[in-house]
């Protein structure tokens, strides 16, 4: 990147912030920090009202606006896949606004860029994993959670837990939503039980704000995900199988907590991380006469006495 583009760069950055460090400048464009001081000069002598405090980092008077943003091919392409994601991965509510942001977008873009979006459109496409049921996106309920997060305001929820087969009505404290196996996750201060709860999305019945609020300091999104992965003891399974059955694993080999893989004697060597010995010998039964089991010894166990179990009620 020129250092033109750099700088303009920089001034959409600054603009898209309260404040911006100059760490995070030099970490984007990969720069020295006399480098970005130079480019913030740079805009300043531009007439760009960018106020600095040390220790703080960089922002822009209030009031200050740039032109419309022009927007690169690449970077226009990158907006339309993540429209396709957006659609099949959110709910109607977020789709809905996505595609209104689209329309700004587009409404930017020179002629040809127009006409290459259009194009390209209809080559990309995101689709639903067949061996996975399709969750339910529905109930839009991510734009609310994410206002109260932002709010602090305490939101109230029916809740179906499958551990229990039980719904049950309580309010609960967001701290923020992830995406993980499938499914979208809230993670909140569940009032009801006094404690941190992961509550899946799709089986929140219904989704009320209440005109409570909450001042307690909760842990970050990013941390609270760290200690729970930290937690979670984790075991080393090697097994080995035949060049013919590997095919049929497809992606389910990385539910399972697969690491690596090499060939051995003819065979496929394949480690694993998982965090279940019980949950791995069931799906390892699946395909295991054409399967050897490396270590540890007691998941051979397992598969013996599952194996012992289901012979006896035949």
């Amino acid at each position: 990147m020129n250092r033109i583009d750099r700088v303009s760069a920089i001034l959409i950055q600054l603009q898209s912030k309260k404040i911006v460090k100059a760490q995070d400048i030099a970490d984007r464009f990969k720069i020295s920090l006399r480098t970005v001081y130079r480019d913030i000069k740079t805009l300043e002598e531009a007439g760009v009202p960018i106020i600095g405090e040390t220790g703080i980092g960089y922002s822009i008077m209030d009031g200050f606006r740039l032109p419309p943003v022009m927007f690169t091919i690449d970077e226009a392409t990158a907006f339309l896949t993540a429209e396709k994601l957006v659609e099949k991965l959110t709910d109607t509510s977020t789709d809905e606004s996505f595609k209104s942001a689209m329309y700004k977008i587009k409404a930017v873009l020179r002629s040809s860029e127009k006409e290459y979006l259009e194009t390209i459109h209809h080559h990309i496409e995101v689709l639903d994993n067949p061996y996975i049921p399709k969750p339910e996106h529905s109930n839009n309920s991510l734009q609310p959670i994410l206002k109260s997060i932002s709010q602090k305001s305490v939101l109230s929820i029916e809740y179906f837990a499958n551990h229990s087969q039980e719904n049950t009505v309580r309010n609960i404290e967001p701290i923020g939503i992830f995406y993980a196996g499938s499914n979208w996750h809230l993670l909140a201060y569940c009032q009801l039980r006094n404690d941190y709860r992961d509550f899946r999305i799709d089986r929140i019945k219904y989704i009320t704000s209440t005109p409570l609020s909450f001042k307690k300091e909760h842990p970050s999104l990013k941390s609270f995900l760290k200690q729970v992965a930290q937690k979670k003891e984790l075991q080393e399974v090697v097994i080995r199988i035949s060049n013919d059955a590997i095919k049929y694993f497809g992606e389910q080999k990385f539910y399972m907590g697969f690491v690596s893989q090499k060939t051995v004697r003819n065979k496929i060597e394949m480690s694993f991380l998982t965090c279940s010995i019980d949950g791995f010998a069931r799906w390892y039964m699946m395909f295991g006469d054409s399967a050897e089991i490396i270590k540890p010894d007691y998941l051979k166990e397992v598969v013996k006495q599952t194996a012992l179990n289901i012979a006896k009620k035949q």
